[in-house]
């Protein structure tokens, strides 16, 4: 119970400075008689102090990668200052909008404040912080450079969510815009096309065969639009679960994606990019490389580069150079094996990394605006194929009007 009463909360106020003048805003504390007596410290009469309210969309609000990317990177800017990890927490929880936030970091402040380290108090909460992050920060605390650290997760966080942000943009696009043509199309054949066939019926000669056959895709649609839309539920709804599910039929999608053009480029690349940043980030903080290669075998995200992790862990377990046995697993680029070799020689082996990480997120930045750019005028033809291809099949029997009068 005492520790639940340490607990801070936000609070709303209103006051009047030393000159009289009307001010408000914002100030963690325990409860209502602290604030106030935090805010007369500072000059200001409080006139009104209430905590502050929560409404139901913030309420639900979930906590986002990028959230806690930002976090790492706010608490290495305070360690690097100076600021006490105490103190730092109330200012960083401060300033987030988003309450389940603030009640993380100050669940994290608790734990530490009860004698905890912070990796041991981030561990509690696996959900937001993962193994490598949480081992990242132990091995910080052990060696007494904590904010180095932390600024080395922060931009390893960054970085990777700018990847991932980048790949779904570049999936996303696509997908949208085959949606709309979709949605488009089927509101033309259930209700334009109708209005079309009260017409010709009344025309008296046999319709063209794309006219036609647009006629019963219409009639289909008007008559089992419902049972499509339930379906295409369905079958979406089947994709997910057993994406989350089937460990095999993840696998399967993995192996897939790489082969699809253009995009596939894209899914290696970023995979490429994401074992030279794990494994570099990971082994300048001082992680032995066969124990960094556990960290980076989930990070990659996807079977393939899982596979070939694997492999490499027990190559370089055996006495195996990281770079030759890159090359047996012919899954990484000529360019990213050789800088691997060169790190080695050289004893730099995290800066190599690091820079293959950075040439490799420069790539997929490059080819999703390439992407972009060539999906533009794709996306014109096939909304032009789709709406246009209706359009014309409507008005065949309007142009041969003329043959049958």
């Amino acid at each position: 119970m005492a520790e639940k009463a340490l607990k801070s909360s936000v609070f709303a106020w209103e006051g009047t400075d030393r000159k009289g003048g009307k001010v408000k805003g914002e100030l963690s504390g325990v409860n209502t008689a602290l604030v106030k007596a935090q805010l007369r410290k500072q000059g200001i009469n409080p006139t009104k102090v209430r905590k502050k309210g929560i409404s139901l969309l913030s309420q639900g609000k979930r906590i986002k990668p990028m959230d806690i990317a930002l976090f790492t990177r706010q608490m290495a800017t305070m360690m690097g200052s100076g600021v006490p990890l105490l103190q730092s927490f109330d200012i960083i929880g401060e300033g987030f909008d988003n309450p389940n936030m603030r009640k993380l970091i100050d669940e994290v402040k608790q734990e530490v404040a009860a004698g905890n380290s912070l990796a041991n108090a981030l561990r509690k909460k696996p959900q937001y912080f993962d193994d490598l992050y949480c081992n990242l920060v132990d091995a910080g605390e052990q060696s007494g450079a904590l904010e180095t650290l932390l600024d080395r997760v922060a931009t390893y966080k960054e970085k990777t969510e700018s990847l991932k942000a980048k790949i779904k943009k570049a999936m996303t696009y696509p997908i949208a815009v085959v949606i709309v043509a979709l949605i488009v199309s089927a509101i033309l054949l259930i209700k334009v096309v109708p209005q079309f066939q009260s017409v010709f019926e009344n025309f008296g000669a046999e319709l063209p065969a794309f006219t036609q056959m647009v006629i019963n895709l219409s009639e289909v649609m008007q008559a089992w639009w419902f049972i499509i839309l339930i379906a295409m539920f369905a079958i979406g709804y089947a994709l997910k679960t057993a994406h989350n599910r089937s460990e095999r039929f993840r696998d399967m999608v993995d192996r897939g994606v790489l082969r699809v053009p253009i995009v596939g480029d894209i899914i290696y690349k970023s995979a490429v990019a994401r074992y030279a940043r794990t494994l570099s980030t990971t082994f300048a903080a001082g992680v032995p490389l066969v124990e960094a290669l556990d960290s980076v075998s989930g990070a990659t995200g996807n079977v393939v580069f899982r596979n070939a992790v694997a492999k490499i862990k027990q190559d370089v377990s055996s006495g195996t150079q990281l770079n030759f046995s890159m090359k047996t697993t012919g899954i990484f680029p000529s360019m990213a094996v050789q800088m691997a070799a060169i790190g080695e020689e050289s004893g730099s082996l995290d800066n190599m990394l690091d820079k293959v990480a950075n040439y490799y997120e420069e790539e997929v930045d490059n080819a999703v605006d390439n992407l972009t750019t060539l999906m533009e005028p794709m996306i014109m033809a096939v909304l032009g194929v789709l709406v246009g291809g209706l359009i014309i099949a409507m008005y065949l029997p309007i142009f041969q009007l003329g043959s049958v009068v």
